[in-house]
């Protein structure tokens, strides 16, 4: 008989198998093998009826949920079940957070084992960690799974009670979270304020001096007795001059009348001033921070970062990545220390090991952070990783070893000067010792490059000293509205206001931008309109449900329910059953909401109202009698919505599209037309000859006010022949495609090679000698033909089988086939036997009725007091 070790992944199952011996079975259970239903067609038929069976939790009776095997995980149990009656124990290593503990939790009442059970708990996986483990088994902790379980049940009542409130009041198919709507509202309160912003300009003047041969540069800071106004003295949130503020703000004449009256002048040092600064490194990554870090040098989203990490944690190459701990354990320290004497040398050791204080609210889950696993790191380029594993590993092991390394030590440098009765600064830096900046700089890829760029030298200056003015030039600033969220900035948020779980922070944005709530520009979030109209109905009638502070208490709560400070039915029947519960609430305020009122969206200096109609949002603009209505294309944002924008729309839903002027050739009028995914050109009008005339997008940065004539021919003239590729004679083209604009080198209908536009090339002005360029690069990104593996030839053509890296993963092509791969395989495990076998399928499928019912288990939970505690000091109420 085996032992049953039982993981959530094949991964993870495939790495641990290593370092168990050999009398051990190890099975994925592919995630939860249970939850609650997620949709009406998976509640059994005995509960359809019941008050309760949309949310999949009996409020009636203590909160019991109604958990259900998801059909797609039918097979996998049934493996387990299996594999548990060839066991003689069951070992339960599923993560040591609140998520893994449920799931070992769910394994347990669902195989019901006849033999010994343990839970075994691991935050690395490497021999020493896994034989540890195994030496120290424990219970499952009660505690985290009654506070996962309450988490769960939470984001159930409130998601599936106010949904259809908002499907009723504004539009079908929108959705509200528990943290989900908090996170939005931050998007549309930074929207908020940046409508509101109101830009104020100030001038001021900067001097490039040279002394001793070298040059450096000094700005204005006063003007006789008065400070020159800088971007300090103005509110952040308004834009404008802050009270109180002695400053003196130049408009462009005024600096322009200053430089013409001190060009000429004599200069002169009048103090100088060194200040010393110690530079300390940054703690180990969090999952917070890692998120954050992964966003600002690898562009990677959460949701990536999150992914990638994952597969490190279960490859056996980091720690565990869910973790709010910066704490690191000796042999951590030890091993980061080994690696800076062997990499650095000594004298970038710290003088004794760093320990870091955890500060974010309610820390908790794993106890370590995340760092390169074992008791010796390995170096990034000997792991054999590659791409965005490679990357990410690389950023963990350069913030571990840094945190152990000295503290860097830098020169603060400044120097005034004098010309006439205006004063100029000129500031340096100098860095003395780089200590940790050998290794990391935040927000950097090279630390090397970056300590270049850190460092601002400074010519030796002393008092008295005269430097001769080269060039003197009037600046010009415009305050700038608050930030919008990047994702970085958003994560960084949300644990500082101790909303939600880092953990969950990928899923969270996730899930923003897969709702239509946000936009992403430029690794900035921008709200919708949609976002706009559910924010403000909440705010209006559930304002706690959307206030940061509300849900920070929430998530407190939830750490007291896993520490076994508080009780978690009493929580559950006060929040959702109480007297100011989320159900009378609801109730309550159904009737009180008026929908008309609810699709209106209200926004700084627009004199149009915008409402959420049934095919999306539209302007509303009375004029005279009238209400004058016009539909917002899906891109536009409330971030793009000026009163000249809503101008454009009325104009062209009352005179009609705007006519750019009459094509040379066919002597039709070529039109400007906004529609419902942005402006275009059309040549003609539609009528029933011709319903379908040519039409052309814009090109993305093109504004509809500068389109011309001749540019609106050259659009609609693509695709562009530019000639013949050299090799084969097969025509080479250029021309606009959803995702921009492309050259192709066409050999036949099915064998085209395509490259993007890069910035400075123009679709209507490209030449054959530029295509051919883009054309001779190596291919990445969307659809690259670069694989990842090649597995062989098809063995029905001979056509090649190979896995590419695409925008949604990871996948195999077989000719025009392409298929996802299965759970659980990675590039390096799939081979041309499970290629050919996913291709079949996918080729051959077609869409199915889906079988209705699931296997459901409604989990009865004693009625008993709480038990007492156990040997290994955790109590709580016991699962049955």
């Amino acid at each position: 008989m085996a032992k049953l070790v039982i993981v959530e992944s094949p991964t993870k199952a495939r790495t641990i198998r290593n370092y168990l011996p050999g009398d051990y079975r190890v099975e994925a259970s592919m995630g939860h093998v249970r939850d609650l239903p997620a949709s009406a067609e998976e509640v059994p038929a005995n509960f359809k009826e019941k008050p309760w069976a949309n949310l999949g939790v009996d409020v009636e009776h203590d909160f019991e949920p109604l958990y259900v095997i998801p059909k797609n995980k039918k097979k996998i149990v049934k493996e387990l079940q299996t594999a548990l009656k060839q066991a003689d124990e069951v070992i339960l290593a599923t993560d040591e957070d609140r998520e893994g503990e449920s799931i070992s939790w769910h394994l347990l009442q669902l195989l019901n084992p006849q033999v010994p059970i343990k839970r075994m708990v691991f935050h690395e996986i490497t021999q020493e960690a896994i034989q540890a483990a195994l030496a120290n088994c424990r219970d499952i902790d009660e505690n985290l799974v009654h506070a996962q379980e309450t988490r769960r049940i939470l984001d159930r009542l409130v998601g599936y009670t106010l949904s259809p409130l908002l499907w009723k009041k504004i539009a079908w198919g929108l959705s509200a979270g528990r943290v989900q709507s908090v996170a939005v509202r931050l998007l549309v309160q930074r929207e908020r304020e940046r409508r509101a912003f109101k830009t104020a300009a100030y001038w001021d003047l900067k001097a490039l001096l040279a002394h001793l041969e070298a040059s450096f540069e000094a700005k204005l800071v006063a003007l006789g007795e008065q400070k020159i106004a800088i971007g300090a003295d103005f509110d952040p949130q308004t834009g404008q001059l802050l009270p109180n503020r002695s400053v003196l703000v130049l408009d462009r004449g005024a600096a322009a009348a200053l430089k013409a009256r001190l060009t000429g002048k004599p200069w002169q040092v009048t103090h100088t001033e060194e200040k010393p600064a110690t530079r300390r490194p940054y703690p180990p990554f969090t999952t917070s921070t890692l998120q954050q870090e992964a966003n600002r040098k690898l562009g990677l989203s959460a949701r990536d970062a999150m992914r990638t990490a994952q597969k490190l944690y279960e490859e056996g190459f980091i720690t565990y990545m869910r973790t709010d701990s910066v704490h690191l354990s000796e042999q951590a320290i030890t091993a980061a220390r080994q690696c800076i004497q062997q990499m650095y040398g000594a004298e970038y050791l710290s003088p004794k090991p760093k320990q870091y204080t955890t500060k974010s609210k309610g820390a908790q889950e794993a106890h370590e952070a995340i760092r390169p696993a074992g008791t010796e790191f390995r170096v990034p380029n000997r792991t054999g990783l590659t791409g965005q594993e490679l990357a990410l590993y690389d950023l963990i092991w350069k913030r571990t070893v840094a945190c152990q390394m000295a503290d860097a030590q830098v020169t603060q440098l400044a120097v005034l000067l004098q010309v006439e009765d205006a004063e100029f600064r000129a500031a340096g830096k100098r860095i003395d010792f780089p200590g940790f900046f050998r290794a990391y700089v935040e927000g950097s890829d090279d630390p090397e490059a970056s300590l270049e760029n850190q460092e601002v030298i400074l010519p030796p200056l002393v008092v008295g000293d005269r430097p001769q003015c080269q060039e003197l030039t009037e600046v010009g600033h415009e305050t700038q509205p608050p930030a919008r969220y990047t994702e970085a900035s958003l994560v960084k948020t949300l644990e500082r206001e101790g909303v939600g779980r880092p953990s969950t922070y990928a899923s969270i944005i996730g899930t923003i931008m897969d709702r239509g709530y946000a936009q992403m520009r430029s690794k900035a979030l921008v709200p919708t309109f949609t976002a706009f109209a559910v924010v403000s109905l909440l705010e209006a009638h559930f304002p706690d449900l959307v206030d940061t502070g509300f849900t920070s208490r929430m998530e407190q709560s939830l750490d007291e329910i896993a520490a076994g400070q508080t009780a978690w039915l009493p929580y559950l029947q006060t929040f959702f059953l109480g007297e100011a519960g989320l159900e009378r609430q609801v109730k309550t305020r159904e009737s009180e909401i008026d929908p008309s009122a609810a699709k209106a969206i209200e926004l700084e200096n627009l004199n149009a109202r915008v409402k959420i109609g049934k095919f999306g949002p539209y302007i509303e603009i009375p004029q005279g009698e009238e209400v004058l209505t016009a539909s917002i294309p899906a891109d536009l944002t409330p971030a793009d919505l000026s009163p000249e924008q809503v101008e454009i729309l009325l104009k062209q839903k009352t005179e009609g599209p705007q006519a750019l002027g009459v094509h040379p050739e066919s002597g039709e009028t070529i039109y400007l037309l906004i529609g419902s995914y942005g402006p275009y050109v059309q040549l003609g009008e539609a009528t029933e000859e011709n319903k379908k005339p040519k039409r052309a997008s814009l090109p993305k940065g093109t504004k509809p006010e500068d389109l011309t004539l001749d540019k609106a021919i050259g659009l609609l003239a693509l695709p562009r022949l530019l000639g013949t590729h050299p090799e084969t004679e097969a025509p080479v083209k250029a021309s606009l495609g959803r995702f921009g604009p492309y050259v192709v080198h066409d050999q036949s209908k099915d064998l085209k090679d395509y490259r993007s536009l890069k910035a400075g090339d123009d679709v209507l002005t490209i030449t054959l000698e530029r295509a051919l360029e883009l054309l001779a690069e190596p291919k990445r990104g969307r659809g690259s033909k670069t694989p990842l593996k090649e597995l062989g030839a098809h063995p029905a053509d001979q056509e090649p089988v190979n896995i590419y890296q695409g925008p949604y993963g990871v996948y195999v092509k077989h000719g025009k086939v392409n298929a996802g791969l299965p759970e659980g395989e990675t590039p390096e495990t799939f081979t041309l036997e499970k290629a050919l076998a996913v291709l079949a399928t996918k080729s051959g499928a077609k869409k199915k009725r889906a079988s209705t019912g699931a296997k459901t288990a409604k989990t009865p939970r004693k009625k008993t007091a709480a038990k007492k505690a156990s040997s290994t000091g955790k109590g709580s109420a016991a699962k049955t």
